[in-house]
């Protein structure tokens, strides 16, 4: 029995021993040592030596909690509360899709009130969605709303802040709680915190920001935008900045930044420690304290030197010869320098932790951007050195795909919005699709969702368009005899191996001749009612079912050669116009106008589609993706239709049409040189055409026909040897 108790007791006190020793620092925390407690967190951390470890920071700020300007975790959510009280708002539960059933994808925007005050900004917003093929002036046809109280700029200390907001939009009847109502914004929060608070509810709507912080974005809801600035152009914008003379893609400096260090507050913290990566070689990066109006108060060690270094480099000139440029966090997530860096195509280096990139949804950053981390900063110039040549150009080339095709004006930012929800509600495209040449705009899926239907994409899946060709011939004058040249147009064509059938559009007031009257093919020939447009030619017809669609007037003169050979052609070029009469522009600089021209030089920038071979889908995109103003434009000015598919299809492609050979030379239907009556018709249609083509150029924002000096003939022509070893030996005959 005592050795049992013995035993017992032993244990006991090994126990308490091992306690004692592994567990001291647990025990220290309860009652029964409250001195020490006060007294350890006092000293922590107790294990830092300054004597063998050298510290970047002061214990002081180990042991504070953080930025006192930057808002808590408890203060971030309020903010986020006040703001979007239906934080679980999802298309399904949000947005009632029944208003877009019948009408389609239409936006409406609310009157604008006389004494209500609108920005540059906002206003080309409401201007570029008014000028859109989405845009109705019916609100029952309405799927989505635009409020035309402007609330781009949220930071109640700006002279552009609109206050009252919430009483505004409750006297609105369309309202409803903000469902299907869509809402803009640049800025939000003010200082010093500068939280995502609007200073209204925005109830249901959907939000469209910039700056969105990841934390507050409602996935496959909202949409986040690009901040721009309001000097942004309206429609067209500038080219980027890569040229073919870019290759190859190495420049002068590796790495740039050039801006504004924020000595206190929020952001303050990235900007601060950007100056560690500066070695004055292929890495400059630059900032400055001279900024706001009492910068001096609180100016640091560093800003005097900072501010005579920052005035050795010229901004611009950074831009354009670096291959990275630093996008830090600003007082905001988003920056303008992020659209600079685009355009220049200096790719983007991303500090800015908890930023939705804009339109995420449908681009991959991945290939245009590289996304860091703020508390990896001294990383960052390892990671781009390791970036391989061929990678850096295809990162600069996609910098000025997305530049081009999303972000260079205020129309393609507001259109891209605008697409990506209606992809919501509607069959969508792809993200190959958003992220491939054209893009996304203009890639319609009302027309299809496959790539493989499309002119764009047959290179990349290793595929052809179909390998036949629809004729359509437009007929606006009455067929009498049968030496007329519509008649023998059509025997041309019809002899044609690659000729499916011919569509003939009359056009014409009189009805068509009976079939008999018609030649004799031996292809479908099929007569499709017109409705007097000039547009008509260019409707999506649902009778075309070839990718190829061979556009010809009436009085078009071609062999069964010439034809043949062009389709040939067009094969292996199908996302242009190939065709054979071709006719150039020019800028008239005492004019101050575009000129139009049909003389004979060695370059050339339109071919008429009087006689010219395209894909059937720019029938859909003339259609569906041009606006009505554009197309009753048209409809008005006589011979212009051809000139707009022109730069419809130069904007989409930015490449030039190509020329055939031709036996004949294309000369207009009026000559200008006749005298009398007719060549006053002639001088009146040349002079139309000139004004449709500047009238077009102020639709675009810019002049999108690219000129070329290239004629495409079939191998052996006209040189001096045997017929027999030519494939088009008709071509050379008068």
């Amino acid at each position: 029995m005592q050795t049992r108790k013995k035993y017992i007791f032993l244990t006991f006190l090994a126990s308490w021993l091992l306690l004692f020793f592994f567990g001291g620092d647990q025990l220290r925390r309860f009652a029964l040592f409250p001195g020490r407690k006060g007294e350890a967190r006092r000293n922590w951390p107790r294990w830092i030596d300054r004597s063998l470890l050298k510290s970047f920071a002061d214990p002081k700020e180990l042991q504070s909690d953080g930025d006192p300007s930057l808002p808590s975790p408890r203060e971030r959510q309020a903010a986020r509360l006040s703001v979007y009280k239906n934080s679980r708002c999802r298309m399904e539960t949000c947005f009632d899709f029944s208003r877009c059933e019948k009408h389609g994808f239409k936006v409406f925007t609310y009157p604008r009130e006389r004494d209500e005050p609108l920005s540059e900004s906002y206003g080309k917003i409401l201007t570029s969605i008014e000028r859109s093929r989405y845009y109705t002036p019916d609100p029952e046809e309405a799927c989505l709303f635009i409020l035309s109280i402007d609330t781009l700029d949220r930071d109640h200390l700006s002279g552009q802040y609109v206050r009252n907001v919430d009483e505004k939009i409750r006297r609105f009847p369309l309202w409803n709680g903000g469902r299907n109502h869509l809402i803009f914004n640049l800025y939000s929060g003010t200082w010093p915190n500068y939280t995502e608070d609007l200073g209204f509810d925005i109830g249901q709507a959907i939000l469209a920001k910039a700056s969105f912080y990841t934390e507050n974005f409602r996935p496959g809801f909202d949409v986040s935008i690009p901040l721009f600035s309001k000097d942004h152009p309206q429609r067209g914008g500038e080219r980027g900045w890569l040229y073919q003379d870019s290759i190859p893609p190495k420049k002068k400096y590796l790495l740039v930044f050039k801006g504004k260090r924020y000595l206190t507050g929020i952001g303050s913290g990235t900007r601060n420690a950007l100056h560690h990566i500066h070695n004055g070689k292929d890495i400059i990066s630059l900032t400055t304290c001279k900024h706001g109006k009492d910068w001096e108060k609180h100016k640091d060690t560093r800003c005097d030197k900072d501010n005579v270094d920052y005035e050795k480099f010229d901004y611009q000139e950074l831009l354009h010869n670096s291959t990275f440029c630093i996008v830090p966090r600003g007082r905001r997530l988003g920056s303008f320098r992020f659209l600079e860096a685009l355009q220049a195509a200096c790719i983007p280096v991303l500090l800015s932790d908890g930023w939705e990139l804009p339109f995420a949804e449908a681009i991959n950053w991945g290939k245009a951007a590289v996304v860091g981390n703020e508390r990896l900063l001294l990383q960052i110039p390892s990671i781009v050195r390791c970036i391989p040549p061929e990678r850096v150009l295809a990162f600069q080339q996609q910098t000025q795909f997305l530049w081009d095709a999303y972000f260079s004006s205020v129309d393609k930012i507001v259109h891209t919005t605008l697409e990506i929800i209606k992809d919501r509600l509607f069959p969508h495209r792809s993200r190959f699709l958003w992220n491939t040449l054209p893009g996304g705009l203009l890639v319609l899926p009302e027309f299809s969702t496959h790539p493989g239907d499309f002119p764009f994409y047959y290179l990349q899946h290793g595929s052809s368009p179909s390998e036949k060709f629809t004729a359509l011939i437009q007929a606006v004058s009455p067929v009498g005899s049968p030496s007329q040249p519509i008649l023998r147009l059509i025997q041309a064509v019809s002899a044609s191996q690659y000729c499916a059938q011919i569509l003939v559009l009359w056009s014409c007031e009189k009805p068509p001749p009976p079939s008999g009257r018609w030649p004799q093919t031996t292809v479908p020939l099929t007569i499709i009612q017109g409705s007097g447009k000039l547009s008509d030619r260019f409707f999506p017809y649902a009778a075309i079912q070839t990718d190829a669609v061979l556009s010809l007037d009436e009085d078009s003169s071609l062999s069964t050669s010439e034809v043949d050979f062009a389709f040939v052609v067009w094969r292996s070029f199908p996302e242009r116009i190939v065709g054979f009469p071709e006719r150039s522009h020019f800028w008239d600089p005492e004019q101050r106008r575009w000129g139009y021209t049909s003389k004979w030089t060695n370059e050339l920038s339109i071919v008429l589609t009087a006689a010219a071979f395209y894909h059937r889908y720019y029938h859909s995109l003339f259609t569906q993706y041009l606006p009505a103003g554009l197309r009753e434009l048209v409809d008005g000015l006589a011979a212009c239709e051809d000139i707009l598919m022109n730069v419809l299809v130069a904007a989409v492609t930015k490449l030039p049409p190509i020329k055939v050979t031709q036996r004949k030379q294309h000369k207009e239907s009026v000559s200008q040189q006749v005298k009398g009556t007719a060549g006053v018709a002639g001088g009146r249609r040349f002079s139309q055409r000139q004004d449709c083509l500047n009238q077009l150029v102020d639709w675009f924002g810019y002049m999108p026909l690219v000129s070329s000096q290239l004629r495409l003939d079939p191998v052996l022509f006209k040189d001096q040897v045997s017929v027999l070893r030519k494939k088009y030996p008709r071509l050379e005959k008068p």
